[in-house]
């Protein structure tokens, strides 16, 4: 089981990105599959979620401004994001419970800076 994400970087106040999260070694359609991301000097807390059914979750702090969604046939999650604000910089990681046992990826880097 790998998580592999991408599609970090710098950005300006009100810019966008979009991170995907490939997964291998399972098929992601069957599993909730989390982003959580983990600023300086902070704890890791989630940030949005997707159900095997579709159903998305999101944390109050990025409501309206992040949407996630799976492309199954690429066992890809995605995290668009937008009007990023300088607190949304963190590094971004996704994550999987697979038979009782949780994974992550390395994360990616997300930096919000004038």
């Amino acid at each position: 089981v790998q998580l592999v994400e991408s599609g970090g970087g710098l950005v300006q106040p009100g810019g966008s990105l979009r991170l995907s999260c490939a997964a291998s070694g399972f098929t992601l359609d069957y599993y909730v599959i989390g982003w959580f991301r983990q600023a300086p000097g902070k704890e890791r807390v989630s940030v949005a979620r997707i159900t095997s059914s579709g159903s998305a979750e999101y944390a109050e702090s990025v409501k309206g401004r992040v949407t996630i969604s799976r492309n199954n046939a690429r066992n890809t999650v995605y995290l668009q994001m937008d009007n990023l604000q300088t607190d949304d910089t963190a590094v971004y990681y996704c994550h999987v419970k697979h038979r009782g046992r949780d994974y992550w990826g390395r994360g990616t880097h997300v930096t919000v800076s004038s």
